[in-house]
């Protein structure tokens, strides 16, 4: 396990998580689409507590407007097999566990477009790095033609156990730090996984606002403001290593990395959400440098 930073200013996320974990406790019971007023009530109660404005009262949207938009979260709260957020207690869980990022990140700007991720010079194409040999991690681009998803539907049905089941990184690129941390939890977990465990998977990297709000309008519990849409966080693949009994030890190491206090993890299911702590930048920073630098150019 890493060492755990000297403590950094600002609210305590360790009460802020066990906070969240207890007011799911109380929302478990509450999480049908008829339910709603109720949870409602209870958000409305347990919020206003100091564990919860500690952190929501330093988001961009200050705490009655992050409640606000957590009760609006509410009321449109649809369910869907696209979303990770299985029912409404776990939208909540995702939100109030996301306002950590928006605490850290929701003052910087994000890529609004496509043409913003593919030209900004705060963002490495990993591309560039897989090419040159320097990436720990795999991924898979979407496929852009028609030829490309017709053998990947075609390599699904005949090993559909081989690859992830996921669609693909939209954008190959990410911020030099967010690299530099892939690249460790890859080197941790391929120490603590079973002989012969893949290597770790990255479903997602950077995304446009624009980009954002596509998976929110079809049903992906894609939240706003994102620190996806800012390059610094990613989606790393988790149940399909199930099948090589390494979801466990993968599970520890993005753990021990947020206790550490160089991340914030969010357990979404299929993938888990990964987000760099501020007070990592630099030695990530430092890290990226000395190990990728060559490879960018």
């Amino acid at each position: 396990m890493p060492t755990p930073r000297p403590a950094a200013t600002g609210p305590d996320l360790v009460a802020y998580r066990d906070a969240v974990e207890n007011l799911l406790i109380e929302l478990a019971g509450h999480s049908d689409p008829g339910d709603t007023a109720k949870a409602e009530t209870i958000l409305i109660e347990r919020l206003v507590e100091p564990n919860f404005t500690a952190v929501l009262s330093v988001t961009p949207r200050g705490l009655t407007g992050t409640v606000e938009w957590l009760l609006k979260e509410v009321r449109n709260y649809k369910p869907s097999t696209r979303s990770s957020a299985v029912d409404l207690a776990a939208q909540v869980r995702i939100f109030l566990l996301a306002q950590v990022e928006a605490m850290w990140w929701g003052q910087t700007t994000p890529f609004a477009t496509t043409t913003d991720v593919l030209t900004s010079p705060d963002l490495v194409d990993i591309e560039k790095l897989r090419r040159a040999g320097l990436l720990p991690f795999r991924y898979r681009r979407q496929p852009k033609t028609f030829a490309t998803r017709a053998v990947r539907a075609v390599a699904r049905r005949v090993a559909p156990d081989r690859w992830p089941r996921t669609a693909g990184l939209r954008f190959t690129y990410s911020r030099p730090e967010t690299i530099a941390l892939l690249g460790q939890i890859a080197t941790d977990f391929q120490k603590q996984a079973p002989l012969h465990t893949p290597a770790l998977w990255v479903t997602s990297m950077t995304r446009s606002v624009r980009h954002q709000q596509h998976l929110r309008d079809l049903g992906y519990a894609a939240m706003s403001p994102s620190a996806h849409c800012v390059g610094w966080a990613v989606d790393v693949e988790m149940a399909w290593f199930e099948r090589f009994s390494a979801r466990t030890a993968l599970e520890k190491v993005l753990l021990d990395r947020q206790a550490a206090g160089d991340v914030n993890v969010i357990d979404e299911g299929q993938a888990w959400h990964v987000c760099v702590s501020p007070v990592a930048v630099a030695e990530l920073r430092r890290e990226f440098a000395t190990h990728y630098e060559t490879g960018r150019r």
